[in-house]
């Protein structure tokens, strides 16, 4: 017992001071919950409650960051102004992403349908939350609450991913999208799509490792897209489980077909048409 308390001790000096998640995930939804109130406790009624509460929270986010300088290079305080300032722009960019399920999801009767039940929706704002802080240069604090999103609905959304305006997950789950995706605006992903890395090697982790995906591009349930080069182009749709490692131009449709030779033996094979014409890139 004396070498297990032992054992014990020295992991909590080990420790860092980092906050527990409990506290992070607190901070965070009472950000969401300001922003919107279908999260929050009770309605906010008065303008003046609001500025308190703004008030209240640069505070619990100073006092985060002061207390864990060590995951940070700026001043708490700072970093903490600097977070409320561009809160704005972050809940009009929500708002655009919430557009974009309700008008992408025929099933979606309202937006407080959205706002209130949707895994894509709660995956995108805390992505969005998670990413300013992560672009203030703010390290774990993001992550930690990109991650809450993940355990709640199964869509996993690194912060530092790059992300444009107008998108839409429909139903969510097992979705992936890795550091350095850059996706452009009015993107639509469906459920189990992978936005991955053809390498895990620690040395790639500071190059683009992640794929590129254009304005206006639809892929499909189970897709994966591997790879920092793979780009896919403006305006192309990707189809369910198909697997990309390579680009494919503006306008493109990937999907898998699979033709009969032999009653005992089928064979798969990837076309992509540009244009929708029957004519393999």
């Amino acid at each position: 017992m004396n070498s297990f308390i032992s054992k014990l001790h020295q992991a909590h000096q080990d420790c860092s001071d980092c906050p527990s998640p409990k506290v992070v995930h607190g901070f965070f939804e009472d950000v969401l919950g300001l922003l919107f109130p279908e999260f929050a406790l009770s309605k906010i009624k008065g303008k003046e409650e609001i500025e308190s509460k703004l008030k209240q929270l640069k505070e619990t986010l100073s006092s985060i960051l002061n207390r864990n300088t060590h995951l940070h290079h700026k001043d708490g305080n700072e970093i903490s102004s600097d977070f409320f300032e561009g809160l704005e722009k972050v809940y009009d960019w929500i708002n655009q992403d919430v557009d974009a399920i309700y008008e992408g999801d025929p099933a979606a009767k309202s937006r407080t349908e959205i706002l209130r039940s949707y895994p894509g929706f709660y995956a995108i704002a805390a992505y969005r939350i998670a990413h300013l802080l992560h672009t203030l240069g703010v390290s774990l604090i993001p992550r930690m609450i990109t991650e809450l999103a993940h355990s709640r609905t199964g869509i996993e959304i690194h912060p530092g991913a790059k992300i444009g305006q107008y998108f839409c997950i429909d139903h969510g789950t097992g979705v992936v999208i890795g550091e350095t995706t850059i996706i452009g605006n009015h993107v639509k992903i469906y459920q189990g799509v992978t936005l991955g890395a053809l390498s895990v090697d620690k040395a790639d982790a500071d190059v683009k490792r992640h794929p590129t995906i254009q304005d206006n591009v639809i892929i499909y349930s189970g897709a994966t897209i591997l790879g920092g080069n793979t780009v896919i182009g403006k305006d192309s749709i990707v189809g369910g489980n198909v697997w990309l490692t390579k680009s494919v131009p503006a306008g493109s449709k990937v999907y898998y077909q699979t033709q009969m030779y032999h009653a005992d033996r089928e064979v798969t094979d990837l076309y992509v048409f540009k244009n929708d014409q029957n004519e393999a890139i």
